[in-house]
């Protein structure tokens, strides 16, 4: 595509690799990083660019999209990797991981002390795995006006939706609070279910009354006919879905919000039992023995 914008993308794991894939199909030049090598090879084989190092990944690149764990990981990448030092003045980097309040400020800080050049967008997206793969994520995107339009063909290619709501930052902090609404429809959703096998009933009667009832909305739908299966395998794994959590609780009086915090307390139980690497729902097996 004559004249198209040179993505770059930094982490390739359960989001980043169909991002990636994504931004691939829609004709956007990509150049792929990841710490192990083997989801780059695979975007390789696809048409993307596989680069050896961050630095290498970005020298070129319009729009640098970081999508990892957590905050320290991101930091790695952009200061310890040599990535913002890599890329050109004028470059967009859109910090994608969800990283909170904090690793966002520091992020934005290290931008502004060494490369004020570059121009930061703040832009977690809301969504698993599974919308990641079909391009339906829900981006939230915050900075400043200009990026808007340089990063449009960019997000559409991920994402069924952009929201901006304002300063870098404020996309992050739209991102807590969306979180803590899907923990607890997963944990609404847990809960019912065990309930009902505690008080006797089978379960797929208990998923049959639920599904296609007035409170099963597309995502919670999904949910239920996985959990019929006992499929548990991540979309969302329930160590990030924790992760989230407390990321929001960081940022508010745990008191006030306390059945929030009863959450992540259940949650923390249930990953020490091991059940961190599957999906969200497995909370559900959790209650259930």
């Amino acid at each position: 595509m004559a004249g198209a914008q040179r993505v770059a993308v930094l982490g390739l794991g359960g989001m980043g690799s169909p991002m990636a894939a994504n931004i691939l199909r829609a004709g956007l030049p990509t150049v792929v990083w990841n710490r192990r090598p083997e989801p780059a090879r695979r975007l390789g084989e696809l048409g993307a660019e596989v680069a050896d190092a961050p630095g290498d990944a970005v020298r070129r690149a319009d729009v640098v999209i970081t999508m990892v764990t957590d905050a320290d990981a991101v930091l790695d990448i952009a200061d310890g990797r040599g990535m913002l030092a890599a890329m050109p003045d004028g470059a967009i980097w859109a910090q994608m991981s969800t990283i909170g309040v904090d690793g966002t400020g520091r992020v934005a800080r290290l931008v502004a002390e060494r490369r004020p050049g570059v121009v930061l967008v703040d832009a977690p997206v809301a969504g698993s795995r599974g919308p990641a793969e079909q391009g339906k994520l829900l981006v939230l995107a915050s900075g400043p006006e200009e990026a808007r339009e340089r990063t449009a063909a960019v997000f559409d290619a991920v994402g069924q939706r952009t929201v901006w709501v304002g300063p870098a930052g404020a996309g992050s902090r739209l991102k807590l609070a969306n979180n803590l609404m899907l923990a607890f429809l997963s944990e609404g959703l847990a809960e019912a279910i065990a309930f009902g096998r505690a008080l006797g009933l089978d379960r797929s009667a208990v998923l049959g009354a639920l599904q296609g009832g007035p409170l099963a909305a597309p995502w919670a739908a999904e949910k239920m006919e996985r959990i019929a299966r006992d499929d548990y395998s991540p979309q969302y794994p329930l160590t990030l879905a924790l992760k989230d959590v407390n990321l929001a609780l960081r940022e508010v009086d745990v008191d006030r919000f306390a059945v929030a915090s009863t959450l992540a307390a259940q949650w923390q139980r249930a990953v020490d039992r091991g059940f961190g690497a599957d999906d969200v729902t497995v909370v559900t097996r959790a209650l259930e023995h």
